[in-house]
């Protein structure tokens, strides 16, 4: 008797264990730890230049930005923006995202697997064609010489009249610096446009998108993007003057086959 309820008793231990193995799988299946494509699937839900928004959880000031926690829907995301007067549980929208993969910060010695750069302000890198700003580059269109590549899109034509080009020796067309682009590279030059787009503050830099009429919409040779310190304004005739770089990748996808580094800003004609 005393054995067979020893028996028993093993028995219902024994089901009262798989029972347990069961439950933990059901709680197990219903919260899979994170992997490299659910992480991938979670930063393809932010698109770029769209909105990213978040209760801030930590920041870490170091201008000229400020690196936000933010608690968002869909797990904890790292922001970087102007810096700002931004609290801890404050509610925030960051606008104009670019998303950047293993960005190394030297000044906090430290490596973002992924953090998205942006603007607080909605208006930041506005334009007046009423493109939806896409990143950097800050177009949107069909025609692109590098259509295959993430996160480059093809400029807008925003149809602007023939600009005179910039006086001086160094004076180009941005037509003419696609046509000689292998031989302008590394070079300084500068170029007299209408400002079509403007992105302020991403990666530490103003970005100014130009055209003056010269070069082919239908092959992207139209449009040629500055980056620089200096301001502008979407509408403004300026001539910026900078160093041709080629085929330059700034990550996340984003190649350019021609811009101008380190630009100087004049308004004047």
């Amino acid at each position: 008797m005393r054995g067979r309820v020893a028996g028993q008793l093993v028995v219902v231990a024994g089901m009262l264990g798989v029972a347990a193995c069961a439950d933990g799988a059901g709680d197990s299946a219903a919260q899979p730890p994170a992997t490299a494509t659910t992480a991938r699937v979670r930063a393809a839900a932010v698109v770029a230049g769209g909105t990213l928004s978040g209760t801030v959880r930590e920041q870490m000031a170091v201008g000229p930005y400020v690196y936000l926690r933010l608690e968002t829907a869909a797990g904890d995301e790292w922001a970087a923006v102007n810096e700002a007067p931004v609290h801890t549980g404050d509610s925030v929208t960051v606008y104009n995202v670019m998303l950047m993969e293993q960005f190394a910060s030297p000044t906090l010695k430290r490596t973002f697997a992924r953090i998205y750069f942006g603007s607080l302000d909605p208006n930041a890198g506005a334009g007046s064609s009423g493109a939806d700003a896409t990143g950097p580059n800050g177009l949107s269109g069909a025609a692109d010489p590098l259509a295959g590549s993430p996160g480059t899109p093809a400029a807008v034509n925003a149809k602007v009249g023939p600009v005179p080009r910039a006086t001086g020796p160094n004076g180009r067309t941005i037509g003419e610096l696609y046509a000689r682009a292998s031989t302008l590279a590394g070079t300084t030059v500068a170029v007299r446009g209408v400002v079509v787009k403007y992105n302020a503050g991403v990666m530490g830099k103003n970005w100014i998108h130009l055209q003056d009429g010269s070069g082919d919409a239908g092959v992207g040779t139209h449009d040629v993007t500055a980056t620089s310190l200096e301001t502008a304004a979407v509408g403004d005739t300026v001539t910026v003057t900078g160093t041709v770089r080629t085929n330059k990748d700034f990550g996340a996808g984003y190649v350019y086959p021609l811009v101008l580094e380190d630009a100087k800003v004049t308004r004047r004609p």
